[in-house]
């Protein structure tokens, strides 16, 4: 195969799919500088084995751990092992004296492969080319700066477990099967992006997950052709089902014990090097609004917990609306004191109320996206002076009345209140369309909004699966985990959506446990298992208490 002109700009890894490692030091150097050298930080490091043999260490300045570099390879290559200090190595044994008996480092594999060895280089790891040799020493010695593991910002929880993805994939890995102490967790490999060749790992359970889910997942992303993917939310795109849809149809998190949970339930995880949030294959609209911590609480608490978010889903996505509807057209809906003290507020305010809300609706996100953008000491300060200084000031120069502040103020704490970000992206973008429709045609228009808003989610699918399981169609099982959170004992199979290998979750013993009335050992009225008076357990304490052996 011939190679491109060196000031070609266009050379990449595959013009050297078919180059074998040469026997000669000086041509595999020759094909690693043709690609590499034009770049400052690319190091060539030639040396000696044992004293004797010409070799090289090719490796990036700022990708590789100098230390393992200087102690793990170039030191015992270099010396040599104590026991060959004065014996001479035979050509046809330097390759496994060296493989077996010089290099400690525990990660080294040997490849003859040209296209292997300068994409090891490429991702970090040192490569070490001996003079007579066809094969090459690729050894992991990685160094890419990272931040410590810390609770998820976009993931905040009150009980549970504080820990977060972070963008190395390795470490992620790690987290992952630091909680799935198993052989069936299964962890597929692949490279994805023409340019950037990001690592995206497959991650499942083997014996519980269905095989044609993995097979879909691993189809879709190896069809994908782009120059590059840099984070989860590229794949999330390329991957999901129906492209125009404002809801998401794969969920993202970046809580590891989540993503633990939802493939003990039979999904799939992708994760991608660079990125610390993880897609959950497939995802049905109710996964947004359930939190890991509900499961971490008592059921009734997560119950609770539950039902508020739904409250503030409605709240987020027809409040609006229904203020306009009313406003505009229905105003005998209201009571005759709240329709006078409306009223009132009303007075002086220049605009309909559909384009009042339209403004103060604009103003919010306007002013929520500079919020976000803003650094974190300043965020927080324009927030409150955003709420309460403008608010008021809207109010004082009859820009809006006080009850549309009122009710903009419980639509923003409803989307607030939602645990995905995405989920209550999808809300906010909907209620612009449901706030025009009320102000044309009333209560008509939001219940058409509505009807449309249903029938597209009931179209959606998400590998196959409907988007509004287990409420339609309708799952029995499902629904113990719907608007409520069932104790886990109810739960005794995983979700029937999902077709997985293995359906039992708890087990019959469990369940005969919660059917045994509890014992009382401790009962203060019970020794020994019979009653007895409160003088009785008197006398015995100040017996207990008197008959101490002094010695």
């Amino acid at each position: 195969m011939s190679l491109r002109n060196a000031s070609s700009p266009n050379r990449t890894l595959e013009d050297y799919a078919q180059e074998k490692v040469p026997t000669s030091l000086a041509e595999t150097i020759r094909l690693a500088k043709d690609l590499l050298s034009e770049t400052d930080d690319f190091i060539i490091r030639r040396f000696r084995v044992f004293g004797r043999t010409p070799a090289a260490l090719l490796y990036f300045s700022d990708l590789s751990n100098q230390m393992i570099i200087n102690q793990d390879i170039l030191q015992p290559l270099m010396q040599g092992p104590r026991h060959l200090a004065d014996a001479e190595v035979e050509p046809g044994r330097l390759k496994q004296v060296i493989a077996d008996e010089a290099l400690i480092h525990g990660e080294c594999v040997l490849s003859s492969d040209m296209y292997f060895i300068l994409d090891a280089v490429l991702q970090g790891r040192a490569v070490v080319v001996v003079d007579g040799l066809d094969e090459a020493f690729v050894i992991g010695s990685p160094n890419v700066p990272k931040r410590s593991i810390v609770q998820p910002p976009t993931e905040q929880t009150i009980q549970g477990p504080r820990e977060g993805f972070i963008e190395p994939l390795i470490f992620n890995l790690g987290l992952l099967r630091y909680r799935l102490p198993t052989p069936d967790l299964r962890i597929k490999l692949m490279r994805v992006g023409r340019i950037t060749k990001s690592k995206v790992a497959v991650c499942y359970l083997e014996g519980i997950t269905n095989p044609e889910l993995v097979k879909e997942v691993r189809r879709r992303l190896e069809s994908i052709d782009i120059d590059g993917i840099l984070d989860s939310g590229f794949l999330e795109q390329l991957i999901e089902d129906n492209h125009w849809s404002p809801f998401p149809q794969i969920q993202n998190t970046e809580k590891p014990d989540r993503a633990v949970a939802q493939m003990i339930e039979g999904r799939v995880i992708v994760l991608v090097d660079g990125s610390p949030f993880a897609l959950i294959c497939p995802t049905v609209f109710v996964q947004f609004y359930q939190s890991s911590e509900d499961y971490s609480s008592r059921f009734l608490q997560g119950s609770f917990s539950r039902l508020a978010r739904v409250i503030a889903l409605l709240f987020s996505l027809i409040t609006p609306s229904l203020y306009v509807a009313i406003i505009s057209f229905n105003p005998e809906l209201i009571p005759t004191e709240f329709a006078i003290a409306v009223a009132g507020g009303r007075a002086g305010v220049p605009f309909p109320s559909v384009v009042e809300v339209l403004i103060m609706e604009i103003s919010m996100e306007v002013l929520r996206e500079a919020t976000i953008r803003l650094p974190q000491q300043v965020g927080g300060a324009l927030s409150i002076v955003g709420v309460l200084v403008i608010g008021q000031a809207a109010v004082s120069a009859g820009f809006a009345s006080p009850i549309t502040v009122v009710v903009i103020a419980l639509t923003t704490i409803g989307s607030f209140a939602t645990p995905a970000y995405n989920a209550a992206f999808a809300l906010r973008m909907l209620r612009f369309p449901l706030i025009f429709l009320a102000g044309m045609f009333g209560l008509y228009g939001i219940v058409v909004g509505l009807i449309l808003i249903g029938n597209h989610a009931l179209s959606l699918r998400s590998f196959g699966v409907p988007y509004l399981t287990p409420a339609v169609p309708g799952n029995l099982s499902g629904l113990k985990d719907l608007l409520i959170r069932g104790p886990l004992w109810w739960m005794k199979k995983r979700p029937s959506l999902l077709q997985a290998e293995d359906i039992g979750r708890v087990g019959p013993r469990t369940v005969e446990n919660k059917g045994v009335p509890a014992r009382n050992v401790l009962d203060p009225n019970t020794i020994d298992g019979k009653e007895s008076t409160n003088d009785e357990t008197a006398e015995s304490d100040h017996r207990g208490s008197s008959d101490i052996d002094p010695r």
